[in-house]
């Protein structure tokens, strides 16, 4: 099978295909301040990290039905800073509420009962519910036809206490349980289940 994304049979189908190809995809729960330092909130699973040397992560919000941006891409031009909360098993009923359509301004929080904290670096809170949260300063936005690439320079690391081997200045992942996205519009998956492979020389 060979599918051709620019073919009119399958004009406006490159997202349902690739979404549920391409998995499982972290989830980012970013929140962002508006103009008036009202909080925003909202998921996005076209979301990873893009290198190490300097921290940098990469989500893409894309438009609202009418062609409009995002509030979380507004936010972030006006703002130039963003938090990026990662999301586990625990939160997911919580996360999921966030992607609830709402007028510019209103905060989802009133809706997923989730809490915030201040961060040290950036304005926008973290979520304190979150295993980990990564403050970031945008670097700059791309746009590819109609995607638009927020690019964020991690500049600190808020995470659990029992996530973190101080001796050892790793992450204990067997710990964290986040949760990834799969097949759209609904599917999710859990992380719990691993296999190791040691790589070769």
């Amino acid at each position: 099978m060979e599918l051709d994304l620019d073919a009119p049979e399958l004009a406006g189908r490159a997202y349902g295909i690739l979404a549920s190809l391409v998995t499982p995809r972290p989830i980012a729960l970013v929140t962002t301040f508006d103009g008036q330092e009202r909080i925003n909130v909202a998921p996005f699973s076209f979301f990873n990290l893009m290198g190490a040397w300097p921290p940098i992560c990469v989500f893409a919000p894309g438009d609202r039905g009418d062609g409009t941006p995002k509030d979380t891409a507004l936010n972030v031009r006006t703002s130039q800073e963003f938090v990026v909360n990662l999301v586990d098993e625990a939160m997911a009923e919580a996360m999921n509420l966030c992607a609830t359509s709402l007028p510019f301004g209103q905060s989802e929080l009133e809706l997923c009962g989730l809490h915030v904290a201040p961060c040290s670096v950036v304005r926008p809170p973290r979520i304190t519910e979150a295993p980990a949260s990564l403050e970031c300063k945008a670097w700059g936005t791309l746009e590819v036809g109609l995607n638009r690439l927020v690019i964020g320079l991690i500049v600190r690391v808020h995470l659990r206490d029992e996530l973190f081997d101080a001796a050892g200045q790793r992450v204990i992942s067997e710990k964290l349980h986040t949760i990834g996205r799969m097949a759209s519009p609904h599917w999710y998956c859990r992380t719990d289940d691993r296999f190791e492979m040691i790589r070769p020389d």
